[in-house]
């Protein structure tokens, strides 16, 4: 069954913390062993994201809902450049906990949310979008253009 057509997205609010936290338990937690309870872990998930669901914040959050049911969402980080003397836009985009719940999977959910993202990089003339994929989430990032970069470094800690 195609449930496509009855997911709507719209871009997340204060009021969608507790949701939010609980899609980020759900798709974080099955990792590995937890270090706090779920009930702890959802307290501080909602009060942090509560403090950033604002419109003129750096993050910006798209929820879809399958019969007003949150199935998945994506954050954005808006990172500030420093300013360029040269024509190079000033900002980055950090893509970050695109997830969508098992029964939602291959119904182009995943896709709608990542646009809705890409989109307000566009939109906000965004320099570089980058995010680390997981080896399952990998195809799907390709397909929206994404790619190694040979530019930038990491130190993992």
């Amino acid at each position: 069954m195609n449930h496509f057509a009855d997911v709507e997205l719209r871009r997340a609010t204060r009021h969608d913390a507790r949701a939010l936290a609980r899609l980020r338990h759900e798709f974080r937690a099955r990792r590995g062993p937890t270090a706090e309870s779920e009930d702890a872990f959802l307290r501080r998930c909602e009060d942090w994201m509560q403090a950033r669901l604002h419109d003129d914040g750096v993050w910006r959050v798209w929820i879809a809902e399958r019969r007003g049911d949150p199935v998945g969402a994506v954050w954005l980080q808006i990172v500030e450049k420093l300013p360029n003397p040269v024509a190079e836009p000033e900002w980055h985009g950090y893509i970050s906990n695109l997830y969508v719940a098992d029964a939602q999977r291959n119904t182009g959910t995943g896709s709608r949310l990542l646009r809705a993202a890409l989109d307000e990089c566009a939109r906000l003339e965004i320099d570089n979008v980058i995010l680390w994929p997981t080896d399952r989430s990998r195809p799907l990032y390709q397909r929206h253009g994404f790619a190694g970069a040979d530019n930038m470094l990491v130190l993992r800690r």
